[in-house]
């Protein structure tokens, strides 16, 4: 409208003059019939000019109402975006308060647990029975426990902070064993004697999670412990020379009694000489005299041999063992069991038959050979002490198609990278209690009323297999069919 009319004011004057004109007829009155039209018709116009410019601004007005219906769409969708981000927010911070106190609260808890714990540790570490030092990379005391303050007289207070050898110059750790301790991160044992009466063992603990170094001093009094296991040692010692002289005695004496017995003879038949002039009779005599100074020369024989083997085995123990072939040392047990072993005069050694099983190229086995020997001898003599037994009951069958043949079997054999040794007899066996205690001291198989029977004892033969020679030996045995002495021997040194 308002173009409308700035298009009117706009309009020439002419044009206008010219739209006057139009309306009046030619003698000059106005045609108001056209005044009319041309005035409907301008209304008209007019009118769709409003209306269109009503409708335009609808559609503007409408467009901008769906802009605005948009817009505010667009906003809440931006306040429901952002209250449900602040939402979101408030809840993580709410959830964030709660880890933050639930953290606090175990931190607290933590905290707590972390000092009853050290205070435990350091009441363990206080009350522990062993000396227990602690000290930094440059050798100041950081703990020392109340064991340590009783032995050394020194207090914790004044010894916490200074070096160990400025605090206690007797220590016997040197600052060297500290430093390798600390340097290879490694483990450093030492066992120490003052005056041969207090003994300590000391462990040196490198603290290797700890960034600034330091060891701990793990002391330990074993002063008792050794004392006690000296002893122990001591009588095992004494047991073992007390088996050894037992059994030298018992092979002395089976000797010492048939010279006793010749020497008897000898007087009674010296006397029996003296007394007659028949000189045929007195031939005789000779002779039978004769006869028993050599059963005395021989029993003195061996007599002498056995000292001599136990000066032997007294005297020729090697720092080293020797390599030796075992089936050497076997046979020399044989000869000399031969010229020892006299159990009685019902079974002397040479009347027990020996078999023989030794494996051909056996590999030289590190050994001590008196050792061995010793052990193979006592085994013979444990072997001729159930034969005679056997051979002196009534167990002994007398049907003459099985007649009761003494034997003893010696195998030798290489299996697994050890030497297999057996010895086996069938001579009286041992029962099940003989065998549980046939290897401890001072075992006899008799009642303790009657004599010891040495030739039963075998504790010193399983310490030298065992703790010697690294080996194992064990026994099997039948009361009826004998025994078998299984020794077992590493072939490496």
């Amino acid at each position: 409208m308002r173009y409308l009319v700035i298009f009117s004011l706009l309009l020439p004057s002419f044009a206008q003059a010219a739209i006057v004109s139009y309306f009046k007829y030619e003698d000059g009155r106005t045609n108001w019939q056209y005044v009319a039209n041309f005035s409907s018709s301008i209304l008209i116009i007019l009118l769709s000019l409003v209306i269109l410019g009503l409708f335009i601004a609808r559609r503007r007005l409408f467009k901008a109402h769906r802009e605005l219906h948009a817009i505010r769409d667009d906003l809440e969708v931006r306040v429901k975006e952002r209250t449900a981000t602040l939402n979101e927010s408030n809840t993580k911070l709410l959830a964030s308060n709660e880890a933050l106190e639930q953290e606090i609260a175990q931190h607290i808890l933590t905290t707590k647990r972390l000092m009853t714990s050290e205070a435990y540790i350091t009441d363990i570490l206080t009350s522990m029975p062993l000396m227990l030092v602690c000290l930094d990379k440059d050798g100041r005391i950081t703990h020392w426990n109340r064991r340590t303050e009783e032995v050394s007289g020194i207090s914790a207070e004044r010894a916490l902070g200074k070096s160990l050898w400025e605090a206690y110059p007797t220590a016997t750790v040197s600052p060297d064993q500290i430093q390798q301790a600390i340097k290879n991160q490694d483990t450093v044992h030492i066992k120490q004697s003052l005056r041969s009466m207090s003994h300590f063992d000391i462990t040196i603990y490198p603290l290797r999670e700890n960034s600034d170094g330091g060891v701990v001093l793990l002391i330990d009094d074993i002063s008792k412990e050794t004392m006690a296991e000296n002893m122990l040692i001591h009588n095992d010692k004494m047991s073992f020379m007390g088996e050894m002289a037992s059994t030298m005695a018992h092979d002395i004496n089976t000797p010492l009694q048939g010279i006793l017995l010749d020497l008897r003879s000898f007087q009674r038949a010296l006397r029996a000489n003296a007394d007659s002039d028949d000189a045929q009779q007195n031939a005789k005599r000779a002779e039978r005299l004769d006869e028993i100074a050599n059963q005395m020369s021989l029993k003195g024989d061996q007599v002498n041999t056995i000292i001599n083997n136990l000066l032997a085995f007294a005297r020729s123990r090697q720092e080293k063992k020797q390599m030796v072939n075992m089936v050497d040392v076997m046979e020399n047990t044989l000869r000399l069991a031969g010229d020892i072993l006299s159990v009685s005069e019902r079974l002397p050694f040479h009347r027990i038959k020996i078999e023989r099983h030794f494996d051909e190229n056996l590999p030289l086995t590190p050994c001590y050979i008196t050792e061995m020997q010793q052990v193979f001898l006592s085994l013979l003599r444990n072997a001729c002490h159930s034969l005679d037994e056997k051979l002196a009951s009534e167990v002994v069958t007398t049907d003459s198609d099985k007649p009761f043949i003494p034997t003893i079997k010696l195998l030798l054999a290489e299996c697994y990278g050890n030497l297999w040794i057996k010895v086996q007899h069938n001579g009286k066996g041992l029962s099940n209690e003989e065998q549980m205690y046939l290897f401890e001291p001072f075992f006899s198989n008799q009642e303790p009323e009657k004599s010891v029977d040495a030739g039963q004892r075998l504790s010193f033969s399983y310490y030298i297999i065992t703790e010697q020679h690294q080996g194992h030996m064990a026994v099997t045995s039948d009361e009826e069919s004998g025994s078998t002495f299984h020794m077992q021997l590493p072939l490496q040194a």
